[in-house]
């Protein structure tokens, strides 16, 4: 099963390493896919050139949500190309 792929910043993270989901970019794929945020569901994120998957947090601490990742599991889009034609 695929899980919805939308857009986020890697810049931009928490204290926590998590990825913060309120860019604008990230709001319009939200919207654009009709993906309702809840606690615990698992999304694909990606930016220009990076991807990995991530489980979705309600952040108390700044009222908005985001996305706990393994840092170490981020992949290049030209590694997904390449494991593509294989």
């Amino acid at each position: 099963m695929n899980t919805p792929r939308i857009f986020a910043d890697f810049h931009n993270a928490d204290n926590q390493g998590r990825l913060r989901l309120n860019c604008i970019g990230t709001v319009e794929d939200l919207a654009r896919q009709n993906i309702e945020l809840q606690d615990g569901k698992l999304l694909t994120l990606y930016s220009e050139d990076l991807e990995v998957e991530g489980v979705i947090q309600y952040s108390t601490e700044e009222y908005l949500w985001v996305a706990a990742i393994d840092w170490n599991a981020i992949k290049q889009m030209d590694d997904l190309a390449v494991q593509a034609k294989y």
